[in-house]
């Protein structure tokens, strides 16, 4: 995720804890829907669904804050 903003993720996530927060909730949310939809393959598309639109949302936010630290860096 993100492969242009490599250094700044690892410095974010050593300084900012809500950063850090939202990137392993985005981490475990796309383990989440991996094994729903290959360990759980009955598992409620409304349900994967959901968590895929969970995970977008965190996305946006971490992209929000990776642009604003770029640009004040």
């Amino acid at each position: 995720m993100f492969p242009e903003f490599r250094d700044l993720i690892s410095q974010l996530k050593h300084k900012d804890h809500h950063f850090t927060r939202l990137f392993d909730k985005h981490n475990a949310l796309d383990q989440e829907i991996q094994n729903m939809e290959t360990v759980h393959p009955g598992a409620s598309q409304f349900a994967i669904e959901a968590k895929k639109k969970e995970k977008l949302a965190l996305k946006d936010e971490l992209y929000e804050i990776l642009k604003k630290a770029s640009s004040e860096a």
